[in-house]
């Protein structure tokens, strides 16, 4: 606030104690508490009244083409976003929504397909090496069976 720490709070606290008595001290207090609420309220009143007569006077737009002018890579990202995100903002009900919308629908039923088909491929390859580990135990078993 005025760059003041807690002992310089309680020194005032004190004084104040003392001049104006404990009776009249929470009146005082109310009275400073209503003082510094009006204060900042008036501050407030005051940068937004100062901000929308900026607004009014195109001090935005101003500043948006030094920003430009200054970083004209950065303004031309900006443009590149803003015209990105109205491409993927899609009216549902529009003929490009209802595109958008059997796209996904089509998309998923493709992802289905393949995991089916990855999930089928797996099984005949682990059954496949099932038979394969019964083949070579079944030949380790003739060996040894030879063996003896």
């Amino acid at each position: 606030m005025f760059d003041m720490g807690w002992a310089e709070l309680l020194v005032i606290g004190i004084v104040a104690l003392i001049v104006v008595g404990p009776k009249d001290l929470p009146m005082l207090f109310r009275n400073v508490g209503r003082f510094v609420g009006r204060a900042r309220s008036m501050a407030r009143e005051f940068t937004s009244a100062m901000n929308q007569a900026a607004d009014e006077a195109g001090v935005k737009d101003i500043q948006k083409s030094l920003k430009t002018a200054t970083n004209p890579m950065g303004a031309a990202m900006d443009g590149v976003k803003d015209a990105a995100s109205s491409l993927t903002n899609l009216d549902p009900d529009s003929e490009t929504g209802k595109m958008a919308a059997d796209r996904a629908e089509q998309s998923a039923k493709i992802k289905a397909a393949h995991a089916r088909k990855a999930a089928e491929r797996m099984s005949r390859e682990a059954e496949e090496a099932k038979r394969a580990a019964e083949e070579a135990e079944a030949a380790l078993s003739e060996v040894k069976a030879k063996d003896e």
